[in-house]
């Protein structure tokens, strides 16, 4: 099941590039939220997986902030015409 983790932040990764891609190219604000959100998974999920001397309460700030990146790009994108 090791595989189905790397799959997953994988994909986060090329969210987290989609997510900047948006931003920058199609110049949509949201896109910065979707890039913050996933490559803060990309690190959790690595800090995680390593077991990095990172403290737990660093890493909660860190899952708070991407959920926090999360609900801000999708109220931006709820208030796109």
């Amino acid at each position: 099941m090791e595989i189905l983790h790397w799959f997953s932040i994988a994909v986060e990764a090329v969210i987290a590039l989609m997510g900047i891609s948006l931003a920058l190219t199609r110049k949509r604000v949201y896109g910065w939220g979707f890039f913050v959100t996933f490559s803060l998974y990309v690190f959790y999920d690595l800090a995680k997986h390593y077991e990095l001397d990172i403290s737990s309460d660093l890493l909660y700030v860190v899952f708070f902030v991407a959920t926090v990146s999360a609900l801000w790009a999708v109220w931006q994108l709820l208030k796109e015409k």
